[in-house]
């Protein structure tokens, strides 16, 4: 069977992903494991479609928290990312702060954001969410912007470019790669360090405590349910990042190989 070149990159993760579901409910339904915490498929999405209203809800209160959270993260490393590149105090400064901070437990900060700002205030899960985005972020553009080739700053001094026209033109587009290389990454950093941090406070009717309360009861469908509803805002963020990829470098030899190439 012909495959349209579109669609060809979509064929091996959509066969392999049938073929995991398929096996799992196969083997969940053969064995009949007696009170076994993982449900069939079946099952997780029938109790997605049965409790949508409520995970919806959930979804949406949890998913502000990771979406403005993350905004937020970013625009920090960018600018930290900028600051370090330019100036030399900056990055004595900034870099030791940032790795010290990244390497404290989550578990560890939530109690004392909650105290901060209050247990049920979103504001302590968000500041989470910003830690944890921001670290990747800096880190990768920084690197971006400063491990430029030589001989591209010694032509533009050449021309007697200014430093921010230097910036502009060869550090700016050489750190994109590595911008959105975090960018992806971060998608997915961001949906973990909102669960993780609803565990100890914040609002009741978002996705961590629907998970730990089901989990609890025992109702390890929903608590599943509410899990793969954390993995599709998680996936949706990581696709608008390539999205944001595809929009900001087409130019990039990356996007050569580009599934979405087709597209454009």
């Amino acid at each position: 069977m012909n495959v349209p070149d579109r669609l060809r990159p979509y064929v091996a993760p959509l066969v392999a992903g049938v073929i995991i579901l398929a096996g799992w409910e196969g083997t969940l339904a053969v064995t009949d494991p007696d009170g076994f915490v993982l449900p069939p498929p079946s099952d997780i999405l029938g109790a997605l479609v049965e409790n949508r209203t409520q995970i919806w809800s959930a979804s949406r209160n949890t998913g502000f928290v990771i979406v403005s959270g993350m905004i937020v993260g970013v625009l920090f490393g960018i600018v930290a990312a900028l600051l370090v590149s330019r100036f030399r105090t900056a990055n004595e400064v900034i870099t030791p702060l940032a790795v010290a901070v990244n390497a404290i437990p989550i578990i560890a900060m939530a109690p004392i954001f909650n105290a901060w700002f209050g247990l049920l205030s979103p504001r302590s899960n968000q500041a989470i969410v910003v830690i944890l985005v921001f670290f990747p972020i800096f880190i990768n553009t920084a690197k971006g912007l400063t491990l430029v080739e030589p001989a591209q700053i010694e032509l533009m001094e050449s021309y007697a470019a200014s430093k921010w026209r230097i910036m502009r033109e060869v550090r700016i587009p050489n750190s994109l790669p590595f911008f959105f290389t975090a960018m992806k990454l971060s998608s997915s950093l961001a949906v973990i360090a909102a669960i993780v941090a609803e565990y100890f406070g914040g609002r009741q009717d978002a996705l961590g405590p629907l998970i730990t309360s089901s989990a609890g009861l025992t109702r390890y469908d929903d608590a599943w349910a509410a899990v793969l509803a954390g993995t599709l805002i998680g996936t949706v963020l990581y696709f608008v990042s390539v999205l944001l990829e595809r929009f900001a470098m087409p130019w990039h030899s990356s996007m050569r190989n580009d599934p979405f190439a087709a597209t454009r």
